[in-house]
């Protein structure tokens, strides 16, 4: 399977206020629609195709980090979004236009995909995420938390002791590819409710959706409280404010 990804980025100096803040938002949209769009195969037999779609996904967030990162922090995921908002590296008034065109993106790919599937006649299931045998509802929602805890503390340990976005993308990339080799055969390693929501909503697959908004969510919450006391704690040390672009 070949996967082909455009993206282009701008810049504009010394933009006005209003669409600087227009330009962060609408960013939102490539990250969840392209992870959507590469949702292609969730049926894991074996474990070279894993390793592609591992790959796939921590290159195109990864991708995603050096194109957008200086202009919206690149996180493209309400659960991390979450993480930063709580963190206070993310102002409170960006949080909803954030998850919005996150959610907003998520759908355009999904339905994308399936535009592109039906002119083929092609029953797919269009990437929707789904539990494995065994796997129950709360084991599962535990495994999409604990991923996307390390996912969001990756990024916050990467924006305090990488300095160079290349470094940042190297370390968050990695991490999720890592993250879904362990988690994927589970619970296809979502993380992302954006990501989730696109699929089953083009597929009309919405069996245990909530787990993949309430897991990511939780591990993103999470995140952004230990790191927030974390940081609160090394404060008294002179510690440097960590900026997440």
């Amino acid at each position: 399977m070949t996967l082909r990804l455009v993206l282009a980025s701008s810049r504009q100096p010394q933009e006005a206020l209003p669409f600087r803040a227009s330009r962060h938002v609408s960013s939102r949209l490539v990250g969840p629609g392209t992870i959507a769009a590469l949702s292609l195969a969730q049926t894991i037999t074996h474990f070279e195709a894993l390793l592609i779609i591992a790959f796939a996904f921590g290159a195109t967030v990864g991708l995603a980090i050096l194109l957008l990162g200086r202009i919206s922090g690149a996180h493209i995921n309400p659960a991390i979004t979450l993480a930063h908002t709580i963190a206070r590296k993310t102002s409170l008034e960006m949080f909803v236009p954030y998850i919005s065109f996150q959610v907003l993106g998520g759908l355009l790919g999904a339905f994308t995909v399936k535009l592109i599937f039906s002119q083929f006649g092609s029953p797919a299931d269009l990437g929707t995420t789904k539990l494995a045998g065994g796997v129950s509802l709360p084991v599962g929602t535990l495994l999409e938390a604990v991923g996307t805890f390390v996912l969001a503390m990756s990024g916050f340990v990467a924006s305090l002791r990488v300095h160079k976005k290349p470094g940042e993308a190297a370390l968050i990339g990695s991490t999720l590819f890592v993250i879904i080799l362990a988690l994927g055969p589970l619970t296809n390693a979502s993380l992302n409710p954006a990501r989730s929501l696109g699929p089953a909503l083009a597929s009309g697959y919405l069996t245990n959706l909530y787990v993949y908004w309430l897991g990511p969510l939780a591990g993103g919450l999470i995140a952004g409280l230990a790191f927030r006391f974390v940081e609160r704690s090394k404060l008294g040390q002179g510690s440097r404010t960590v900026c997440l672009c």
